[in-house]
Order: C-alpha cells, then sequence, then structure tokens
C-alpha cells in the first residue's frame, strides 16, 4: 500500500508545474536573465532621466508643438519606436499638467513607451 502512495508523490513533486518545490535545478539558469534585463533597463532608465532633467524645459515645450529635437533625443534614449512617437506625443499632450509639474512622471512615461 506504501508504494503507490509513495510513487504518486514523488512524480508529484518531480512535475513540471509542481508549486511546492518549483524547479530547484532551473533557479541559477532563470535567475541571470532578469538581472542582466534589469541593468540594461536601469543604465537606459538612467539616460532618459538624465536628458528629461537636464533639457526638462525644452522638451515640455516640444510636446506642446507636437514634437522636437529634445523630444526626439529623450525618445531615441528610452527606445520609443519612430512609428509609434506620434501617438506618443498625442498621449504626452494630454497629460501636459502633470509632466510639467514632475519630470519624474515624464521619465516614467517614456519608459513605458520604450519598446
Amino acid at each position: 500500500m506504501r508504494w503507490p502512495l509513495m510513487t504518486l508523490l514523488l512524480a508529484t513533486a518531480c512535475a513540471e508545474a509542481s508549486t511546492l518545490f518549483g524547479r530547484p535545478l532551473s533557479v541559477p539558469v532563470t535567475s541571470a536573465g532578469p538581472a542582466v534585463g534589469t541593468d540594461a533597463h536601469n543604465k537606459r532608465h538612467g539616460q532618459v532621466e538624465v536628458i528629461v532633467k537636464s533639457s526638462f524645459e525644452a522638451i515640455k515645450d516640444d510636446i506642446r508643438d507636437g514634437g522636437g529635437p529634445a523630444l526626439t533625443k529623450a525618445m531615441n534614449a528610452a527606445g520609443i519606436p519612430a512609428r509609434d512617437r506620434p501617438t506618443r506625443v498625442i498621449q504626452l499632450q494630454s497629460d501636459a499638467d502633470l509632466y510639467n509639474a514632475a519630470p519624474g512622471a515624464l521619465v516614467t512615461a517614456l519608459m513605458l513607451y520604450s519598446s
């Protein structure tokens, strides 16, 4: 009577979708992926933040005007695809009051729009 129960328990514990212990042998492999992606994201975020904070007034003017060099530089740093930019400018214009008060909110929006 014990063997069928033990076999079932072991088979369940070793199953692909086991949620009790997960897949312990895959932890080192999967944990390296997010760290690399996070480093790249953090670097890009830092670049966008420097650009936005150093050219904040010019970027706000570009948003109001529907585009311009300062906004383009920030969008390039964020990695926003060129085909999406007209839509993103309209979205930025609709939330202009928020970005006028908080450059960090503009940085977050640009990073959110990135690919």
